[in-house]
């Protein structure tokens, strides 16, 4: 199969859990026989054009245009502000790979292509042109909405963008029910939409491949003593993650478990707002705050090093972070109220159990979690183990990508 693919991040340029799931399903799309031409966005440092893990890839140079675009954008983005550099860079980036793709591969060089695959709202422009120019079918990925991103509100442009794409889409594939529910509820059609769940590299992600030694490094970066149990958040630092509840529920934590340190790890746009809730409710001595990105490699370490991971998500259609938790040994509690991926492979209870289910609008609900892990250090060992095993037979990267495969083959046969 002959993949043209557009995505807004690509190795080496990795902003999100779309990059980390390109970088995992694009090259094993390619030892699985496939052709992939992947079209990406050029911050002005990568190579416009190389070969990466068996994987064609195109990054046009684009031009600022910043003072052009307000002047023919809605008024809807003109409200972005400093934002509008980021949708002109958008434009510019999909319309240019569009270009390249159309004018100059097939045309000129005469490749030929079976669909063009595009994810999220941020590709489905230059996905949407190629369709046109080419009359190939074209496969849209949603990983996520606009709506959802932001609890109902964002950008309408954005909203509007999303359903032109499925619209003009012959199928649509997302990563969880949950998330075919809500992009049922938002008036998308429920025929176009398949589902093939993300996953994890469990030999990546190995408990076993992490020594003693750099788990008490990690630990003691923080403070954290060796009984005292370690409690890890690892992702954007925003308000849809939930994580102001999750601070808040640290006053009823460490009531019942004196000896938990919570750390959080990740980017964040509210940084003071969260000191100040840590200073204000005088959780200093139990919140440990780290606001960068931290390479992949570390980011295991610091699962390595956890007694347990919390995602207090408030919507999260799918969750790769407790996948790549459990997948590390970690029972995990969720959030799972809404629109929640993480209910999907979470076990609450029972004797396959992998984790915990919370309501992330509540504190208390997030603490009963928590202490619920860790009161009993043979069942939390036990929950961790049985989440291990599940990634193993159902969520490792290689049945995803031949899943993800085989839908599109039958999707182009006719048979989706």
């Amino acid at each position: 199969m002959k993949l043209a693919v557009f995505v807004w991040e690509f190795p080496p340029r990795i902003v999100g859990g779309l990059g980390t799931y390109i970088s995992e399903i694009a090259p094993r799309f390619v030892k699985m026989g496939s052709d992939v031409t992947i079209f990406t966005l050029n911050d002005g440092t990568l190579e416009e054009h190389e070969v990466r893990n068996g994987i064609d890839v195109y990054r046009p140079k684009i031009l600022n245009s910043e003072d052009v675009v307000p002047t023919v954008i809605a008024e809807d983005i003109k409200k972005w502000g400093t934002g509008i550099r980021f949708f002109a860079d958008l434009t510019m980036s999909n319309i240019l790979s569009a270009n390249r793709l159309v004018n100059e591969l097939v045309l000129k060089e005469h490749r030929s292509y079976d669909a063009i695959v595009v994810h999220d709202w941020l590709s489905i422009m230059g996905g949407m042109i190629g369709k046109k120019e080419l009359s190939k079918p074209l496969i849209f990925h949603m990983h996520s909405t606009e709506a959802g991103r932001n609890l109902g509100g964002g950008s309408q442009t954005v909203k509007d963008l999303e359903r032109v794409g499925s619209d003009k889409a012959d199928h649509v594939v997302t990563v969880s029910y949950a998330m075919r529910d809500e992009l049922i509820a938002q008036g998308f059609l429920a025929s176009k939409i398949n589902i093939v769940y993300n996953g994890v590299d469990p030999a990546k992600y190995d408990p076993e491949v992490v020594p003693k030694s750099k788990c008490d490094e990690i630990r003691a970066r923080y403070g954290i003593r060796p009984d005292d149990l370690m409690i890890l958040f690892i992702g954007r630092i925003v308000v849809v993650k939930g994580v102001d509840r999750l601070i808040q529920s640290m006053n009823l934590i460490r009531l019942r478990i004196p000896n938990a340190k919570l750390v959080i790890v990740g980017t964040s746009d509210m940084q003071n707002s969260i000191e100040e809730m840590v200073r204000t409710l005088h959780l200093e001595n139990c919140i440990r705050l780290r606001f960068e990105w931290i390479s992949e490699e570390e980011r295991i370490a610091h699962y390595a090093a956890a007694d347990l991971c919390v995602f207090p998500s408030l919507y999260e259609p799918f969750g790769i972070v407790a996948l790549e938790a459990m997948s590390m040994g970690k029972p995990v509690v969720v959030g799972a109220r809404g629109v929640s991926g993480m209910k999907e492979f979470v076990v609450p209870n029972g004797p396959h159990q992998t984790g915990f289910h919370v309501n992330p609008y509540e504190p208390n609900d997030i603490a009963w979690g928590i202490t619920s892990a860790l009161q009993d250090v043979a069942k939390a060992r036990t929950i961790g183990q049985n989440g291990r095993k599940m990634v193993l037979e159902n969520y490792n990267w290689d049945s995803v990508a031949s899943s993800t495969l085989g839908l599109y083959q039958d999707l182009l046969s006719g048979n989706g």
